[in-house]
């Protein structure tokens, strides 16, 4: 019996997906939560055979919640699945990554895969990453961006890289006009969305 621990903020869609995994004869939902700190505690609580966390979930999302596992597998699924998350959910060890829109069977033989040591990437996805252009941002425009999605006022962000807060506003401007969008917490989430912080 392989046994699964679910985490997914959208009650409704995790009740389904585990009703449904639980019709499989040879899978059992041990544990589902909300948000992925308690998907990180449910997983350490249970240490199932696989974890399927979703990708945007409050407290830590799929990847960093995944970052913080060793020793089980977990598949991510997605509503939005960008190349560059991709990209970061491989370096942090994840499985399988798959969109929400994924069948319930072909998630189960999905799981049954990665329980046997294999990997699944949804193919449209893959294809997507392999395409993606470069990043046009620079590595102190990035630097920078990371504080900022970390919540980093600019005088926080100027005093732990050791610029002027003028010196950041400019490098945040640049990534903003790069990104095309006119502001600096708009330009982060863009530069997470693709993976490059």
């Amino acid at each position: 019996m392989m046994r699964v621990v679910l985490a997914d903020d959208e009650d409704l869609i995790r009740g389904a997906l585990a009703a449904l995994l639980d019709l499989e004869p040879d899978i059992e939902v041990v544990a589902q939560v909300g948000n992925g700190l308690d998907g990180v505690r449910a997983v350490e609580r249970h240490r199932p055979d696989v974890a399927v966390f979703d990708l945007e979930m409050p407290e830590l999302d799929g990847v960093e919640a995944a970052r913080r596992l060793t020793g089980v597998p977990i598949v991510l699924v997605t509503r939005h699945a960008r190349p560059g998350v991709l990209k970061r959910a491989l370096a942090a060890g994840v499985r399988g990554f798959v969109p929400k829109t994924t069948p319930a069977t072909k998630l189960a033989a999905i799981l049954r895969d990665v329980h046997g040591g294999g990997r699944y990437i949804d193919p449209e996805i893959a294809a997507s990453a392999l395409t993606e252009g470069a990043c046009p941002l620079t590595d102190r425009e990035l630097e920078l961006l990371r504080h900022t999605l970390r919540g980093g006022t600019i005088a926080a962000i100027a005093a732990e890289v050791h610029l002027a807060q003028g010196t950041v506003r400019n490098y945040l401007s640049h990534a903003m006009a790069k990104l095309h969008v006119t502001t600096r917490h708009e330009a982060a989430r863009r530069a997470w969305e693709e993976g490059w912080i």
